[in-house]
């Protein structure tokens, strides 16, 4: 069991933990969750003994062993093999000393220890761990500083699920992974029979793997049983009944404002209302819900063109002379919603390229509309953003020529308004650059966004919001994410990137998740050229309903946007939005209710066409 015991850090002069307590139950496999900077990653390097918390303690039964990935990948000349062997240091020890040794009475000792550990079989474990994160063969023998950061940090991983800790500790563990990696990884983890604590804000990773939740939120942890679904209704109890109890308060409060303000002054109830005014102070205000009205995206929507967007006849794409990917035979249509599927170095960032036109064809022919506008959003655009630079000052610098309003209202479809527009960059969170960034490259209203991992840096929340402002946007959609919610969500055709080429993947993401955990590839995927013709026509037909459903889910987003600020008005006043401010609580519950009638009117339209749309597809 661990137990967190009124942990309390402050760093900077802020209070990051505030008397934070929770006890785990062994072997339980908790997701810690919390908005980007709560203080996640403060809370593993407590535990996990690199960082002295300011007061408290986190418990472990002695003698247990904790697993935490350091922040400095590994390198030298070593494999990625014998780095992962070695991490198990008594097998490598006692390996050693078996080799070592003359004394036959410790020998004996060494191989009756070897066996119980089950040295022998390890090999095999870390290779088949190794082939599982992406490691082929040949690349298990290749020197570490042969790789990038990204594969190293791959290595990392490698070895501290190949050491099984007694407290497995891990933060972010997807963000250097593909999706087929972190679809092994979410295997594996199910069958760890000792304690894991893992930061992650993909909701399926969370729903596959864990079984309690550790929510972290203003230096407070509370535990909740089950995945993140589970967490997110238990929340959502909590929640009402806190805006309940917050608006209950409010009417008190009033009732008593008002009693003493008409008795002070009579000396015969003055005793009365001096009681009250003591009741009054003594009342605590309740804590409002946490709500960030800077968690926004909001993609302009483009100008209409005619199909296609772009069309690939037998093209070749690659760097120098050396093609990646060839007999590229694609169409993008600007109601597409694409993701790409396939393993890390496979080609889709080349792909995802192409279409950009940062490359250009090496054979075969690539033709698009001279009209369309591109928005391309990559990791290296948040990391290159200027530190000293604001939010303000970037956009306008790509805006040239445009109104410091055109300006603002960019930055305020993303959550950039008052005085975050021109916080420097180098004081942002990770998920307010990448929000940056997507402001930045879709400040012209592109007719296709190229997103290659866009969540890296975003929390669940975030992640949700993105989701959203995705289904609502008009325009065609090239997605690469390992987040499988996402793509679930925001894809209806799948392109797999594999063996030197791109062609569509004739299944959905569960028959693709199949196929890379048992080889299994769905039946569609095996058709023959004449069933490939027959699914080409009717994704022909129905593509009208795709853009219907999806524009009734733009909708839908909206209007439950709109419902959360009119119950924002209702709750707290003084954070309604300007269009509710003015408005009196009759008019908002009026409101309220029209808004509530048509999300109910677009959600049972949005379900007819679904299930038209699957009748088609099946």
């Amino acid at each position: 069991m661990l137990n967190l015991n009124g942990i309390t850090v402050r760093l900077g002069g802020r209070v990051i933990l505030d008397g934070a307590t929770a006890a785990l139950p062994p072997g339980s496999r908790v997701g810690l969750i919390g908005r980007n900077g709560a203080g996640k990653s403060t809370m593993v390097r407590v535990v996990a003994g690199l960082l002295e918390p300011d007061d408290g303690s986190a418990d472990m039964p002695k003698g247990a062993r904790i697993g935490y990935i350091a922040q400095e990948a590994p390198s030298g000349e070593m494999t990625p093999f014998d780095t992962v062997l070695a991490a198990d240091v008594e097998r490598a020890a006692l390996m050693h000393e078996s080799e070592t040794t003359e004394d036959t009475d410790r020998l004996g000792d060494v191989y009756e220890r070897l066996i119980a550990i089950d040295a022998y079989t390890a090999p095999a474990r870390a290779a088949q761990i190794l082939l599982g994160l992406g490691f082929d063969e040949h690349m298990q023998q290749q020197p570490l500083d042969s790789f990038s950061g990204g594969w190293k940090m791959r290595v990392a991983l490698a070895a501290l699920l190949f050491s099984q800790p007694d407290l497995l500790l891990l933060d972010e563990p997807s963000n250097h992974l593909d999706l087929e990696a972190v679809m092994w990884l979410e295997d594996f983890l199910k069958t760890y029979k000792a304690t894991i604590v893992v930061v992650s804000h993909e909701r399926d990773f969370l729903n596959n793997v864990v079984d309690h939740i550790l929510h972290l939120q203003g230096g407070k942890i509370t535990l909740y049983p089950g995945g993140y679904d589970a967490f997110e209704r238990q929340r959502a109890e909590r929640l009402a009944q806190i805006e309940a109890a917050r608006a209950n308060q409010a009417v008190q409060r009033e009732k008593l404002q008002s009693y003493i303000a008409k008795n002070s002054a009579r000396a015969s109830t003055a005793k009365q209302a001096q009681s009250r005014q003591k009741m009054l102070a003594k009342m605590q205000p309740i804590a409002e819900s946490y709500n960030d009205p800077s968690l926004s995206f909001d993609f302009p929507d483009p100008t209409e063109l005619r199909p296609p967007l772009i069309t690939l006849d037998m093209a070749s794409v690659g760097y120098g002379d050396t093609p990646i990917l060839k007999r590229l035979n694609l169409r993008l249509d600007p109601d597409d919603r694409i993701a790409m599927l396939g393993r890390n170095g496979n080609g889709k960032t080349t792909l995802a390229r192409l279409l950009a036109a940062q490359l250009a064809p090496m054979d075969g022919d690539m033709t698009s509309s001279g009209k369309m506008k591109v928005g391309y959003f990559t990791q290296y655009q948040v990391e290159e953003l200027d530190t000293d630079d604001s939010p303000l000052e970037h956009m306008t610098h790509v805006m040239k020529g445009a109104s410091p309003a055109a300006v603002r209202a960019q930055l305020g479809r993303f959550g950039f308004s008052g005085d975050k527009a021109t916080t420097k960059v180098g004081k942002l969170s990770g998920g307010e650059r990448a929000r940056l960034a997507l402001a930045l490259i879709t400040r012209d209203a592109p007719h296709m966004l190229i997103l290659d991992e866009p969540t890296n840096h975003l929390d669940v929340d975030a992640r949700e919001a993105l989701v959203q402002a995705l289904n609502a946007y008009t325009g065609a959609v090239i997605l690469v994410s390992h987040d499988r919610h996402m793509v679930e969500l925001t894809a209806d055709r799948l392109v797999l990137v594999d063996e030197g080429t791109a062609r569509e993947f004739d299944g959905s993401l569960d028959d693709y998740i199949a196929f890379v955990l048992k080889g299994d590839g769905p039946k569609e995927a095996k058709a023959k050229k004449a069933d490939k013709k027959a699914s080409a026509a009717a994704r022909e037909r129905d593509q009208e309903l795709r853009k219907t459903v999806r524009d009734l889910e733009g909708e839908t987003a909206k209007l439950h946007a709109e419902r959360s600020a009119i119950d924002r008005a209702m709750f707290d006043p003084s954070g309604a939005e300007p269009r509710y401010a003015t408005m009196s609580m009759s008019d908002l519950a009026i409101r309220r209710a029209e808004v509530q009638a048509r999300l109910e009117h677009t959600e049972a339209r949005w379900l007819k066409a679904s299930e038209a749309l699957e009748g088609v597809a099946a």
